[in-house]
């Protein structure tokens, strides 16, 4: 049977899409349905490896995590991911195809729409419900030719669409029917049903608006969304990194998170360690770093300027789209001196695929798969070279760490990378590899000079908690501060339920039901 659709669109992009497509994943999967998440085209180098080794959006794979389903390359058709220049690596069905200007784009557009419909149909065919995300707003004049995600799928599959709009930053009511009025009429005839997200304080207030709102479009208010701090969320890209680093972890009041001994133990001693990730112009897999922030005496932040480095604990050179073009902006900056200064005084150094490539010696792009330097000295931190080519990587991994302190803490992540990173053999791997994609290997990753410094191609390895809180242990022990008690739980519980309730709460469900037509369903 052909599955039921659902399609959240929004007046903008940061209106709350993801989120509420992962809620309403959980939602209808706890009512029984089988579901499954859909975005035709994603831009994001926030990126996650599937089972069958394919690369797709990360908010999607949260998605299927809500739903109870594995994620897989369907899901996210197309993804493309911002490089250096005007140009995009484009992924289709998990593997890049190649890299692409806005022209070249459009020129391949036909083909990617095929692989679109092609995938969900076949979503279709394997679940019952699919629930649909969009892209930023489908009335950006500029753009409707070329939109291929948002009311071109819709039309296509027959979805009806919820429109989001986000209240909090001021005129809701003006980008909804804004939004609305700049649609051909069969796309209105698509939406039907406005959710507004993000309200603080009594709905009531908003009953005036809310009957303008349905008075001029002809279109129901299905539901009020209240702002909710600290929803366990993977962010889609790097949009919220300049007015929240880390929202989605801090004040999530659950005692899965942090120990409950750790308030009675004396030692909670207040953003006691800093912890600074470079904010490069690039920036990759940023959802790497917010489980830190979980851990009681942490203030994690971002670096975007010299002026702003100040005195961290440790330094984290995050991943990138762009390695060779990011670290000639950390030179600009002024910043690659100070992390070089930073490790020259003992300070904690970690870098992290594109980070641990900038770590090493010397970054060699002989095909111009990067840029056209063909090499640059890297920092010369590590005694490590990396050589770029055309192949990716796109692996799975179970880790054991071989650091000194940290010995036997397991990790659980995945790789997305070009380079190719070798050392000269003076220096240690920072962790074994035990399985890739469930298999059984032993092999060896990453470059260690202790704990203190080191780097690895490992995406999620402060996901879990064995190691998050070793590492902080080990961080807090050489400022002479006491270790932290009990047992550090896996980060991001990913409590999926609090998004369905936050739902259940607020959205006229039945009538939502009845829209889509759920007893068609199985």
């Amino acid at each position: 049977m052909t599955a039921r659709l659902l399609m959240i669109q929004g007046t903008a992009s940061y209106v709350g899409k993801s989120v509420i497509t992962a809620a309403f994943c959980r939602l209808f999967a706890r009512m029984g349905y089988r579901v499954a998440p859909f975005k035709a085209q994603n831009m994001s180098n926030n990126a996650f490896v599937t089972r069958n080794g394919g690369e797709i959006g990360r908010a999607q794979a949260f998605q299927a995590q809500a739903a109870g389903v594995e994620p897989h390359v369907d899901m996210n058709p197309v993804l493309l991911k911002p490089e250096a220049d005007t140009r995009s690596q484009v992924i289709v069905l998990g593997q890049a195809v190649g890299r692409m200007d806005v022209r070249q784009y459009h020129d391949y557009q036909p083909e990617a729409w095929e692989t679109i419909c092609m995938a969900l149909d076949r979503l279709r065919e394997a679940y019952d419900l699919i629930i649909i995300e969009g892209a930023g707003s489908p009335a950006e004049i500029n753009l409707r030719e070329h939109d291929i995600v948002n009311m071109k799928v819709a039309a296509y599959a027959g979805s009806p669409v919820l429109l989001v709009g986000d209240i909090e930053r001021g005129g809701v009511f003006a980008s909804l029917i804004g939004t609305f009025e700049l649609l051909e009429p069969a796309e209105q005839g698509l939406v039907k049903g406005f959710l507004i997200n993000k309200f603080r304080g009594e709905s009531s207030i908003l009953d005036a608006g809310l009957n303008f709102l349905e008075e001029r479009t002809g279109v129901p208010v299905l539901g009020v969304l209240p702002y909710v701090f600290g929803l366990p969320v993977d962010e889609e890209d790097a949009v919220s990194i300049d007015c929240n680093p880390f929202p989605q972890e801090k004040g999530i009041a659950d005692a899965n998170i942090v120990d409950a001994n750790i308030a009675d133990a004396n030692i909670m001693d207040a953003g006691a360690l800093d912890i600074g990730v470079i904010h490069l112009p690039h920036i990759a897999n940023a959802t790497d770093f917010a489980p830190l922030a979980q851990e009681p005496d942490v203030s994690a932040r971002y670096i975007e300027a010299a002026g702003t480095f100040g005195v961290p604990d440790v330094v984290i050179i995050p991943g990138t789209k762009s390695t060779m073009a990011d670290f000639e902006w950390m030179r600009t900056q002024r910043l690659a001196e100070k992390v070089a200064r930073h490790a020259s005084k003992g300070g904690w150094l970690i870098g992290i695929c594109g980070g641990y490539q900038m770590l090493g010696l010397e970054l060699r792009d002989p095909e111009a798969v990067e840029s056209k330097h063909g090499a640059i000295s890297g920092l010369g931190i590590l005694p490590v070279v990396t050589n770029f080519r055309t192949g990716k990587d796109l692996t799975q991994v179970e880790a054991v760490c071989m650091m000194s302190g940290l010995e036997g803490s397991q990790v659980r992540g995945y790789e997305i990378h070009q380079g190719r990173t070798c050392a000269d053999g003076k220096v240690a791997s920072a962790f074994r590899l035990v399985r890739r994609f469930g298999q059984e290997i032993t092999d060896f990753e990453g470059a260690s000079l202790g704990p203190r410094l080191f780097g690895t191609y490992l995406h999620g390895l402060f996901d879990h908690g064995g190691f998050r809180r070793a590492y902080i242990n080990a961080v807090r022990v050489s400022k002479g501060l006491n270790p932290l008690p009990g047992h550090a739980y896996d980060a991001r519980p990913k409590n999926f339920d609090q998004l369905a309730d936050w739902l259940l709460d607020s959205v006229d469900i039945d009538r939502l039901s009845a829209l889509i037509d759920l007893s068609a369903c199985g």
